[in-house]
């Protein structure tokens, strides 16, 4: 059994991932976000371990209303907790409010 993460920054790295998986899953959204992106398909899972790159990973998801809804209906997420996961991730000392 996983032991649950509370610290934001990791959520919000796994919340990318998950986006980045989501983009991976249909080929012409893939094929958008590499070649916006830079990178070759061949070195995506290298890239995925850099915090900046999953940043634009959630930007490239976020600019769009219905990519939004698309991976927030996939990965079951309401949308601003996929926007307060890109903030996370764009402020290294960003906490969440609340318990």
């Amino acid at each position: 059994m996983r032991k649950p993460v509370h610290n934001p920054r990791e959520v919000a790295e796994i919340v990318a991932v998950q986006a980045l998986s989501f983009i991976a899953g249909e080929p012409e959204r893939l094929g958008l976000f590499l070649a916006e992106s830079g990178i070759g398909p061949e070195t995506l899972r290298t890239a995925a371990a850099d915090p900046h790159f999953l940043g634009s990973v959630l930007d490239f998801v976020l600019r769009d209303d219905a990519t939004v809804k698309a991976f927030a209906a996939a990965s079951q997420l309401h949308p601003t907790n996929i926007a307060a996961a890109r903030q996370a991730l764009s402020d290294p000392d960003w906490e969440r409010d609340g318990p």
